[in-house]
């Protein structure tokens, strides 16, 4: 009957109404998640590239081109943009969120290897660059 049917959706609709932000937060984890490991990928790559390429770091084109990573770091990957600026004897890695559904957090490591967090908002990075270094480690 009709009553029987009203009641199938209203339920559907609480289920959806519990389960969707559920899932956009794991969603999101699982992006920041991500950001990380890839961050960690470009310490190693940083590393590498340092000891073969005469004491020098590379940018993400750089790294490529050594095949010390592969080409998706040039655009967004799981929900982050990846950018690296160097000097001769320093780097900063940064993992900025594309939106502020794909992730709660910016990221950046510099050659010490630490990854750090802080909060993004409505999609940028700022205060995740290493401005005096602020930003906690992640654990």
């Amino acid at each position: 009957s009709l009553l029987e049917l009203l009641i199938v959706v209203a339920i559907i609709l609480i289920i959806a109404t519990i389960a969707i932000p559920s899932l956009l937060r794991s969603r999101q984890a699982a992006n920041e998640s991500s950001a990380v490991a890839n961050l960690r990928t470009i310490n190693t790559a940083e590393v590498t590239y340092l000891s073969s390429a005469g004491g020098n770091f590379g940018d993400v084109t750089n790294l490529i081109a050594a095949g010390l990573i592969d080409s998706r770091f040039t655009g967004a990957v799981s929900g982050y943009t990846f950018v690296v600026t160097t000097s001769t004897s320093d780097y900063t890695a940064v993992a900025t969120p594309t939106s502020t559904n794909s992730g709660r957090y910016g990221y950046y490591s510099t050659p010490d290897a630490v990854v750090r967090y802080a909060s993004a908002t409505s999609g940028t990075c700022n205060p995740c660059y290493p401005t005096g270094m602020s930003g906690s480690p992640v654990q």
